[in-house]
């Protein structure tokens, strides 16, 4: 069988809380393991993306519209649906693992980590093109995000 949920892929997921976001996978787990013995991935995704920036508004306004809230999931494959688009995983690698989930406290860190790496690559402009992390991670509902240093007239 032909390996679909490769790190890097982007994904949307179907079920649950956050079903109709898009998701990367971190790390694929296609036997299963003892605790879950069916298929699944450890996937990181935007959970509130980062909202309109225009050129009236000030540093402070600016920087608390551009913040993003992230999550880390457990998801069984049958709940995924793979896009065709990947994305480089450079920082996002050695952040999450099986044992990231069994302590709260290092299931916040794994948050706190992704958060500052997903603001800075979304500050540092690197969503121009359309296979970029934030371009494909906008919302279904077609509110797609600016970067602060395209400011958009209103």
């Amino acid at each position: 069988m032909v390996k679909v949920y490769k790190p890097g892929k982007v994904a949307i997921v179907l079920q649950g809380r956050q079903a109709g976001r898009k998701v990367v996978v971190i790390k694929q787990v296609d036997d299963g393991t003892k605790e879950r013995p069916y298929p699944h991935a450890i996937v990181a995704g935007v959970e509130r993306y980062p909202r309109k920036v225009t050129k009236r508004m000030g540093a402070k306004k600016l920087a608390r519209r551009s913040k993003v809230k992230p999550f880390i999931k457990v998801v069984n494959y049958s709940h995924l649906f793979p896009t065709r688009y990947s994305v480089e995983l450079e920082g996002l690698k050695g952040i999450l693992s099986a044992e990231t989930f069994k302590e709260p406290s290092q299931r916040t860190d794994s948050k706190k980590q992704i958060k500052n790496l997903l603001e800075d690559r979304y500050k540092s402009g690197k969503n121009k093109c359309f296979d970029s992390f934030f371009v494909l991670f906008c919302d279904v509902d077609k509110s797609y995000m600016y970067t602060p240093h395209v400011i958009h007239d209103i």
